[in-house]
């Protein structure tokens, strides 16, 4: 047996060399599809020439002679880098994962598909101004030259055994389909959630805990709201009965709502210009959200915009162009309605104003990578189609999304590129089709505004809160025009703000409605800071975006050490600790902060059991679980009952309301030790909110994760203040710019330019994001120079 060592080594040599060269053949697989930063390249479809010029981050500058091959440049650039990207948000919206991905993707691309969006996006193209058709075309076939240039395909089609499919004008409008699923609520679920409630719940308790708004308000326009006053035993009680907990729908303790912009007018600036800050908050991934850019088009219509664009789509989505600067939040209006129908005398019929109408039936075929394509059954109301996913008790609900009209998307964003003031900015944004966004700009001369951008639906007779029954009125008789919008112009204390809260009131608040938005706190939060100075320059404005202060947990606080008194915490080891945690708190979100995490944990634990405590009448009152909605205005009621303490509105299963804060605790510390064997002490605010940001492929790829994902860093910020982070949510980019004066602002975003993992570009400007680090606004000196030349496209005259 004296050979078997020998032949022992001899074998794992072996593996070894296999293992090295499968690791080569895949490096070498991998660098194939790398893009070409340098050199010249014949690009078929363009008209003249134009010049990418990448700086240290990867960061492009595009140069062109005409808007039509800027757009193709773009497409180009988001090709070389992205399209792996692009090809995930074409496919999500039009309900088409499954024919890349496998069977794994069919619930989502059923969810998807009930919207019918490839369908739409089609004859939306056919609706565009003839120069946004162009536009679109240079982009797709800027893209699809990208590929082209590419020596492989992009490695995660290589990882999936697939062939990139080309790109097509059309698809760029199912990127901003795509981008409604991510701002809007596509499924009227909020409507339906409160409707299962409202059916059961006196109006005087459905009034209560479902306000529209708090005293944390603070809207641009108008005074916070107090709340109606708590019910009265003879109306509501609880006293009896048991709780029955069940799921819930809404803002739930892991849940992160952010997304910020701002002005401050010339008057309060050093430079005179005014200043725009935004920092959107969206589901962060690899590659980012979102990608940098800088536009320049020489000539008579010559352009200069920098800023963030979204790969799969040819313009700059917020930035500055010298003139003027604007930034995005979303506004949270209500987009969608829950339409109850009522059926009609003949079989498949429903009724509306104009009579009985029959159900349009759609068989939609989704195609399925390695398994036989499936078919689903859409039918379609005149209102939209009907939900397939839910049993309403007074009948089947049909869906109004803005996102059904030909007239939600288009590219009027373009005009952006050249407006030199804020009116004729705000004349552009009322005609946008996206998402409806808070649009704040400011320009060169000091002048600020806020309005909404994106199109707006009037409504009829109804209440657009609960599901409603439109058979013989209401309804949405059409559209408001862009010169009757909500605006406000130069506000006489020279500020602007919003973070997806309430930004108005009256008639302007009817107009935009209530789709959820957010708690005031992080709006007020950005306003007192706002207001605590008179001058700003663009740097001053980081620290406001990276405000991690605690201030709407300070009340939680004194709260928690109250309910956790000497009586408490006598013999209870886990009490006294988890008081002596939150007497040293730090009073921010910080990473190192246990205390902070332990205040968090109660007030949620507070939220939820007080919630399905109140909701308990209403579980009783149907056959079936059903999910219901806590209100994100909660924080209002919820107070007043924690202090005010009514006995009526307290379940049987606690003495007093001190027992239920008591027993919050005691879940909280029942949780906690489950996590880990140290003490609590261990239990920070960074081990919660540590960073997930992974790539699609990563979950399915354990063993190269570290390679794909960005690093766990444990991250500062949380719900419901400026520093608005989670896991995987947070700010998608972060600025602050004076328009004139672009090299004088920064800019950041998490993960880098490139989707490639080779690339330097992959993870570049990533810790700069984590550490809040103030980076340049504009692109810097080119280290790489791409020149395309247009290439005699076969077939074409000479």
């Amino acid at each position: 047996m004296k050979f078997f060592p020998r032949l022992l080594k001899r074998a794992v040599a072996g593996v070894v060399i296999l293992a090295v060269l499968a690791t080569v053949f895949a490096w070498l697989i991998l660098r194939a599809s790398l893009p070409r930063l340098s050199g010249e390249l014949a690009a078929p479809g363009l008209r003249e020439t134009v010049s990418i010029a990448r700086d240290a981050a990867g960061i492009p500058v595009l140069t062109a002679q005409n808007r039509r091959d800027l757009a193709y440049a773009t497409g180009f650039v988001h090709g070389q880098d992205r399209y792996f990207q692009m090809d995930l948000s074409r496919r999500q919206a039009a309900g088409e994962l499954a024919a890349l991905v496998g069977a794994a993707a069919l619930p989502l691309d059923r969810y998807h598909r009930l919207h019918r969006f490839r369908a739409r996006a089609k004859n939306a193209l056919q609706s565009l101004d003839p120069r946004e058709s162009e536009v679109l075309e240079a982009y797709a076939d800027g893209a699809n030259a990208a590929l082209d240039s590419l020596t492989g395909r992009p490695f995660e089609y290589v990882v999936l055994r697939s062939t990139p499919e080309p790109w097509r004008a059309e698809d760029s409008l199912l990127v901003l389909y795509a981008m409604f699923f991510e701002l809007n609520d596509e499924r009227a679920d909020r409507d339906i959630r409160r409707g299962l409630a409202a059916r059961i719940l006196p109006s005087d308790v459905f009034n209560f805990l479902y306000p529209a708004g708090t005293r944390w308000d603070a809207p641009l326009t108008g005074e916070p709201f107090a709340g109606p006053p708590i019910p009265g035993p003879d109306i509501y009680d609880l006293r009896r009965t048991t709780a029955l907990r069940g799921a819930v729908a809404g803002p739930e303790q892991n849940l992160v709502l952010g997304s910020n912009n701002w002005a401050v007018a010339g008057a309060n600036t050093r430079s005179g210009r005014a200043i725009v800050a935004n920092d959107m908050h969206l589901g962060l991934t690899v590659p980012n959200v979102f990608y940098r850019a800088r536009f320049v088009v020489d000539g008579a219509d010559a352009i200069d915009v920098s800023g963030v664009t979204l790969p799969g789509t040819p313009v700059i989505v917020t930035g500055s162009n010298g003139h003027v600067a604007w930034a995005f939040t979303n506004s949270y209006g209500d987009w969608s309605d829950a339409v109850l129908l009522t059926p009609g005398h003949a079989p498949g019929t429903y009724r509306t104003p104009e009579g009985e109408r029959s159900f349009v039936e759609y068989r939609e075929r989704i195609e399925v990578k390695d398994a036989p394509a499936e078919e689903l059954v859409v039918r379609e109301t005149v209102w939209g189609p009907v939900r397939d996913d839910i049993d309403y008790p007074d009948g089947e609900i049909a869906i109004r999304w803005i996102a059904h009209d030909t007239q939600a998307v288009n590219m009027v964003q373009l005009e952006l590129e050249s407006v030199r003031t804020v009116q004729e900015a705000v004349g552009v944004a009322n005609r946008i089709g996206i998402p409806p966004q808070n649009f704040i700009c400011g320009d060169a001369a000091g002048s600020i505004a806020w309005t909404i951008a994106g199109q707006i639906p009037e409504r009829g007779e109804f209440d657009p809160l609960l599901p409603a029954d439109w058979s013989s009125a209401g309804g949405w008789p059409g559209w408001y025009p862009p010169d009757s919008y909500p605006r406000l112009v130069n506000p006489v204390e020279g500020r602007l703000w919003t973070a997806n809260a309430r930004v108005t009131e009256g008639a302007d608040l009817e107009k935009i409605g209530d789709g959820g938005y957010a708690l005031g706190a992080r709006a007020r939060q950005i306003r007192d800071l706002l207001r605590a100075r008179d001058h700003f320059a663009p740097a001053d404005m980081l620290p406001i975006q990276l405000d991690d202060r605690a201030l709407l947990l300070q009340r939680w606080r004194d709260l928690l050490l109250s309910v956790l008194d000497a009586a408490a915490i006598d013999g209870e080891v886990g009490r006294a600790e988890y008081r002596r945690l939150v007497e040293d708190w730090i009073p921010r979100a910080a990473p190192d902060s246990t205390g902070y995490r332990l205040v968090r944990a109660f007030h949620a634990e507070v939220e939820k059991t007080v919630f399905e405590m109140l909701m308990t009448p209403v579980r009783e009152g149907y056959e079936e679980p059903v999910t219901l909605r806590i209100s994100r205005q909660f924080e209002g009621p919820l107070w007043s009952l924690v202090n005010e303490r009514p006995a009526h509105l307290l379940t049987a299963d606690y003495p007093d309301w001190r027992e239920l804060l008591l027993a919050a605790v005691d879940r909280n510390l029942a949780a906690l030790a489950e996590i880990g064997d140290g003490p609590l002490s261990e239990r920070t605010w960074g081990e919660r909110n540590t960073a997930a940001i992974r790539h699609p492929l990563s979950p399915a790829l354990p063993m190269f994760a570290r390679w794909l994902d960005m690093p766990r860093d444990p991250l500062p910020g949380d719900s419901k203040l400026p520093r608005a982070q989670g896991p995987s949510f947070g700010a998608s980019e972060r600025f602050a710019v004076s328009p004139g004066d672009e090299g004088g602002g920064y800019m950041h975003m998490p993960a880098g330019q490139s989707g490639h993992p080779l690339s330097p570009y992959y993870r570049r400007g990533h810790a700069d994001w984590v550490e809040g680090l103030h980076t340049p606004f504009l692109p810097g000196p080119a280290a790489h120079t791409l020149v395309l030349r247009p290439a005699q496209t076969p077939g074409a005259p000479e």
